[in-house]
């Protein structure tokens, strides 16, 4: 499953990782850079388990932990309605 920013949402770049503005609630959503580097990967088309990967080679965790973490994260954001498959 690849990932697709919702319309209404603009990611901005920090030196700490990516904001989310919801334009359409006037929220925001704060992503560190383990985060971003999550996030980026899905929308430049990885699935995943090509980003559990990328995390487990960048920071040496276990690979349930990287997929445990990957899920997480995509299933807050299309809860939130941040993001859709």
């Amino acid at each position: 499953m690849t990932l697709t920013l919702a319309p209404d949402v603009v990611p901005t770049d920090t030196k700490d990782g990516t904001v989310l503005l919801d334009e359409r609630h006037g929220r925001y959503f704060k992503l560190n850079t383990t985060g971003t580097l999550v996030l980026r990967t899905l929308l430049d088309g990885a699935d995943l388990d090509e980003a559990a990967d990328l995390l487990r080679q960048r920071y040496g965790i276990e690979p349930e932990q990287a997929q445990t973490d990957v899920t997480g994260l995509v299933t807050t954001l299309i809860t939130k309605k941040l993001a859709r498959p």
